[in-house]
């Protein structure tokens, strides 16, 4: 059994990268024409792909002890 902490971090990688990927292919196609709209997703986007990749290296660190 995972320890509440373990489970917590992927837990979260997973709404994390399902958030990612509905910016990617829905919210930014929705945004063209809409200047603003577009910069407000395209920094959602990578502000989600560092916390995709800080999550990666912390299940990574819970899982290898």
């Amino acid at each position: 059994m995972l320890k509440n902490n373990v489970y917590n971090v992927l837990h979260q990688l997973v709404q994390e990268n399902k958030s990612l990927w509905r910016i990617k292919d829905e919210y930014i196609k929705d945004s063209e024409g809409d200047a603003q709209m577009l910069a407000f997703w395209e920094k959602m986007e990578a502000d989600k792909e560092e916390h995709v990749a800080e999550l990666k290296d912390l299940a990574k660190r819970l899982l290898e002890s």
